[in-house]
């Protein structure tokens, strides 16, 4: 078999200091939570790690009303796929 392509997709996850989780897409694109479909209407998507958001697990802010913090940084996930010629 010889290899057609190699590509390789990643997911990156910032931590803000004192903030919460944030993925990085495209304005408008669009997920299910909880069964329900919503459209980013930012270039992102805030996740709760403080555990105060009412919108759980959105994040709404409420890491700065209570003086949240934690260290800042980010995590990236890479899959290397490898699509074959049969033969």
């Amino acid at each position: 078999m010889v290899p057609l392509y190699h590509e390789v997709m990643s997911l990156k996850i910032r931590f803000r200091p004192d903030g919460p989780l944030v993925l990085d897409l495209p304005e408008g694109t669009t997920f299910e939570l909880n069964g329900e479909t919503q459209t980013l209407t930012r270039a992102h998507l805030a996740l709760c790690r403080c555990g105060h958001s009412e919108r759980k697990p959105l994040c709404d802010g409420s890491h700065r009303k209570i003086g949240f913090q934690a260290a800042g940084g980010e995590l990236i996930v890479r899959e290397a796929s490898t699509e074959q010629l049969g033969g």
